[in-house]
């Protein structure tokens, strides 16, 4: 069974560790907040200019003038600090932040992402993914596996305009996470109740397959 929007944040959130600095990007990457594992200390960083994000507000805990990079209202931890957007790109472009979550449309073998622009569509800008995967060394990718019509965006390579060229590692989809080494998806862990057959008919870019491949682990919440 394919992944849901919770769980995908859950299994990025696994991947933090203790003392990391983290860039949430919009979409998906921003509900990590919301699962962050109980006595980790983590900052999460937005380009907005808050270093210190919280979970997501309740009705109680809303406050307009706190909101991160895609205009949600968030939460301030105990000792966040707000900064001017110029400086925070500071930080992102000298390779202070640890960890990067980034929303994609299209991945490929050579680590190359497509997360900005479609053609023919509205675009309000390029954002910040640019500069993100541009001075961050360790990125994760959320995204679906296939669009709608069930064509693949794990491709040989993006056919969208190219946000980054071969700075992505890893992906996380619906269906599986994945490494990228050696021009090729290597499958790491499956979806529960997913099939490795399913998978690779989903995977268009060249796939290499271990003769075991575990399911992910989730903890109750």
């Amino acid at each position: 069974m394919a992944l849901t929007r919770e769980q995908l944040a859950q299994r990025v959130a696994q991947e933090l560790r203790d003392g990391y600095y983290v860039n949430l990007g919009i979409g998906i990457p921003t509900l990590v907040a919301n699962y962050i594992p109980a006595g980790m200390a983590v900052m999460l960083q937005s380009e907005n200019g808050l270093l210190g994000m919280g979970e997501f507000p309740t009705e109680e805990t809303v406050d307009a003038d706190l909101i991160n990079a895609g205009k949600q209202t968030v939460t301030a931890v105990a000792g966040a600090s707000f900064f001017s957007s110029a400086e925070s790109f500071a930080m992102i472009r000298g390779g202070h932040v640890d960890l990067t979550v980034l929303g994609a449309f299209e991945v490929d073998v050579n680590g190359s992402i497509a997360s900005w622009m479609i053609p023919g569509k509205l675009v309000k800008g390029m954002g910040g993914a640019m500069d993100l995967v541009a001075g961050a060394d360790n990125i994760i990718v959320t995204m679906m596996h296939a669009d709608k019509h069930g064509n693949s965006k794990l491709l040989p390579q993006c056919q969208l305009p190219l946000t980054g060229y071969g700075c992505i590692k890893r992906v996380l989809t619906d269906l599986a996470f994945l490494a990228i080494e050696d021009g090729a998806f290597h499958l790491l862990e499956r979806a529960p109740g997913v099939t490795v057959a399913e998978i690779a008919a989903k995977t268009a870019g060249k796939l290499v397959i271990p003769d075991h491949v575990p399911e992910m682990q989730f903890q109750a919440l």
